[in-house]
C-alpha cells in the first residue's frame, strides 16, 4: 500500500485452523503437531510458496493472543470510521 502512495494503511492476510470452544487441549496438540509436520514438508513449502504464502506455524497461544489483537485492532479501526451494521 505504501507504493501505491498510502503510506500509513496497514493490514496483512492470514490464515489458521481454528477448532470448537471446549475441544479438549490434548486434541488441540495433536492437531498443532500434525498440521506443523504437513507444513514443514518440502512439498507444502512449495505449494505456499508459488502462492506467495510464507508458513508461520505458532502456538495455539499465540494464534489465539493474535486474534485476539486483530479483534482490538479492527474494532478501533470501525468505532473511529464510525461504521454501523447494517
Amino acid at each position: 500500500m505504501a507504493e501505491a502512495g498510502y503510506p500509513d494503511i496497514e493490514g496483512e492476510n492470514w490464515f489458521g485452523v481454528l477448532a470448537p470452544a471446549g475441544t479438549p487441549k490434548a486434541i488441540i496438540a495433536r492437531l498443532h503437531r500434525e498440521i506443523a509436520n504437513i507444513v514443514a514438508q518440502p512439498t507444502s513449502k512449495e505449494r505456499l510458496a508459488a502462492s506467495d504464502l510464507e508458513p508461520v506455524v505458532s502456538r495455539p497461544e499465540e494464534f489465539s493472543a493474535q486474534i485476539k489483537s486483530e479483534l482490538a485492532k479492527w474494532a478501533a479501526v470501525i468505532r473511529a470510521a464510525g461504521i454501523k451494521a447494517e
